[in-house]
């Protein structure tokens, strides 16, 4: 069932705040082992997710539905405080954040293009006059 933008930012924001507060409480865990290490970068990622999430419903609440987010300064700022949460976990976190907040950026870039460039060509292949 979807929410609204409004709902979906103080659920994301929530989300962030118990994330960020997780990954400092659990930061010793996180340490004390390789793969530990790479999953507190995992978990960045997710909280580059939220950030985003939030970022952009706020923006939609305050601006409008046709408001998109950009890769300066929404994208760029979420990626920053993302992986400095994952660099007070660790310095490899913080490089495991980037590359997992990447490839979730490709695949949100992608499902977002599939949603939403679809009513737009279905309505120009319909204007095309035939020879």
């Amino acid at each position: 069932m979807a929410v609204t933008s409004g709902v979906s930012f103080i659920l994301s924001s929530i989300f962030t705040v118990i994330l960020f507060s997780g990954m400092q409480m659990y930061k010793s865990w996180l340490t004390s082992s390789q793969l530990h290490t790479i999953f507190g970068g995992y978990l960045g990622s997710m909280l580059f997710i939220f950030i985003l999430t939030a970022v952009g419903n706020l923006e939609s609440s305050i601006f409008g539905k046709n408001f998109q987010l950009k890769l300066f300064p929404e994208v760029f700022i979420s990626l920053l405080f993302s992986m400095t949460a994952s660099g007070l976990v660790h310095r490899v976190s913080t490089t495991t954040c980037f590359l997992f907040s990447m490839v979730a950026l490709y695949y949100i870039n992608k499902i977002s293009q599939e949603n939403y460039s679809a009513s737009m060509t279905t309505t120009t292949l319909h204007t095309k006059k035939k020879k």
